[in-house]
């Protein structure tokens, strides 16, 4: 399996807890404001810090013309799917199950890496998909009567994470030499501009102003999500296998359900607990150094 410098570490606690309580911040957030537009206002928030960001660290933006075909392909698998179907689906769904049908993502990932691309997978990450797989049925055990009313939330959801397993995948095996700050850059660019255009397609005639709540779930967002988190798990993505870098993330839909709980009143059950230990499980199966690792001295 692959274990994580203290850098990968650090990022992906910080990532955990940004994207984990963004879930009921996200729901607060398109309670009765249109969600294609809180997503566009806080993707025009953060691509310019992003964009800072940058040009402070010297970051070049070029991406050569011969490299745009892949890179659209990267957008539309890691960036536009996720951001237009999860956005609407939150809206029908709790904070925490939608955090959960999301996450269904390592999932997807293993089958598509296993079945797509040839990947073999050793036991202890087939017994983590499968761990995670039980988090994720026993988390939604009491939800099958609602989700069955809520097709479409649903659907929406795990299609958004069989696009994001697929994009994962491919980001892992680009070609595209620029850094990962740039192509991040620039996969919110494009996406911004699509969902520019759904909210002035869809929605323009129910815009109204921002409450001062919403303003601080947009702010979160577009800081939060968009300046960080997101160029925070694509350099994840990038740099570890597809399968550890999933697996890895899988604390984020049980922080989402706990953080619902709290703020939102969303109701706990045993399920959830139980949950917990598995998803410990399913991270440790592809994070914790194998003895063979262990073994070798760093030299």
């Amino acid at each position: 399996m692959h274990a994580l410098s203290r850098q990968q570490l650090v990022l992906l606690v910080l990532l955990t807890i940004v994207w984990g309580v963004n879930w009921p911040i996200m729901k607060f957030g398109v309670t009765g404001f249109p969600p294609l537009t809180f997503r566009t206002i806080c993707m025009w928030i953060g691509l310019p810090v992003l964009g800072l960001f940058l040009w402070w660290r010297q970051v070049p933006f070029r991406i050569g013309r011969e490299h745009w075909p892949e890179l659209a392909l990267l957008t539309v698998f890691n960036m536009l799917f996720w951001h237009t179907l999860a956005i609407l689906a939150i809206q029908t769904l709790s904070s925490g199950r939608a955090a959960i049908l999301g996450y269904t993502m390592p999932v997807f990932s293993a089958l598509v890496g296993a079945w797509w691309f040839g990947q073999r997978l050793a036991l202890r990450g087939w017994g983590g998909v499968a761990a995670a797989s039980l988090g994720v049925l026993l988390l939604l055990w009491h939800e099958f009567t609602r989700l069955s009313g809520k097709p479409m939330g649903v659907l929406m959801m795990l299609v958004a994470a069989a696009a994001w397993a697929l994009g994962t995948q491919l980001l892992r095996r680009t070609r595209i030499p620029q850094p990962t700050l740039t192509i991040s850059f620039w996969l919110t660019a494009l996406t911004t501009a699509w969902m520019t255009a759904l909210a002035l397609i869809f929605e323009r005639e129910a815009w109204v102003w921002p409450t001062p709540g919403i303003w601080w779930a947009i702010v979160y967002n577009a800081l939060g999500v968009f300046a960080f988190a997101q160029v925070a798990w694509l350099s994840l993505a990038r740099d570890l296998p597809p399968i550890a870098s999933t697996l890895s993330v899988m604390f984020i839909p049980v922080l989402g359900v706990f953080s619902g709980a709290w703020w939102l009143g969303e109701m706990l059950r045993w399920q959830d607990w139980a949950a917990v230990a598995l998803v410990m499980v399913a991270i440790a199966s592809v994070l914790w150094p194998s003895r063979r690792t262990a073994e070798v001295p760093h030299t």
